[in-house]
């Protein structure tokens, strides 16, 4: 059932794309990399240590298609991530999201990425709302144990503000809690006349694993 569901969310992205496409003579690509000294996500810590998270994109009209990925700059830490995604995103600031997130399960091991069983790969469906300065998100994973998330933010001026909630492997207990408490800002470093560095930096909490953690990352 779970399978269909994805095939037909899937199906639906794709005929949203085609579209879109007829609207649009030409797309874009996009390609780009974020250095953080770690990976936080969702308030969960994907090992401490630098990684590197590399995306490439092709967008046309609201359709958008790319892969993404992080990896660790130190060997044997784990946090290996390779990812695929679609998404379509309305004028009215409605948007949608198919991913399928891919993990090995050892560190410094490739896995199997062709295993698309539940032990390399999780797929997950998302919808998300921006509402002027606010945005609620939701997300679902659709091959696991109904695994929910929750996000709300609010941006003002260079500081945006989100607290994010989940259950199952987003807790400590797989109850429903608030797992993702932060702040984050954004600067341009100026490196010359045409160029600056774009450079964030966040502070995260997570109330249901009582950690901490400061983020600081550039983009390229």
């Amino acid at each position: 059932m779970k399978k269909l569901v994805t095939v037909i969310f899937s199906s639906l992205l794709l005929l949203i794309a085609t579209a879109g496409m007829a609207q649009e003579s030409t797309g874009s690509w996009n390609v780009g990399a974020d250095l953080y000294n770690r990976y936080i996500w969702r308030g969960t810590d994907f090992g401490n240590s630098p990684v590197v998270q590399p995306t490439v994109e092709y967008s046309v009209g609201g359709f958008a298609i790319g892969a993404w990925g992080s990896y660790s700059l130190s060997a044997n830490t784990g946090g290996t991530e390779a990812d695929l995604y679609m998404s379509y995103a309305f004028d009215s600031g409605l948007s949608f999201t198919f991913t399928n997130y891919y993990f090995p399960v050892e560190p410094g091991s490739t896995g199997n990425y062709f295993d698309f069983s539940n032990k390399y790969h999780t797929y997950e469906i998302g919808a998300s709302q921006a509402l002027g300065d606010f945005s609620l998100s939701g997300y679902y994973y659709l091959n696991q144990n109904n695994d929910l998330y929750f996000e709300a933010g609010y941006s003002f001026k260079k500081v945006d503000l989100f607290v994010g909630a989940g259950n199952e492997s987003y807790t400590t207990d797989t109850n429903f809690n608030v797992v993702n408490i932060g702040i984050s800002t954004s600067k341009e470093i100026p490196i010359t006349e045409k160029f600056s560095l774009p450079v964030t930096g966040s502070v995260i909490v997570n109330p249901d694993k009582e950690q901490i953690f400061f983020v600081v990352g550039i983009s390229l």
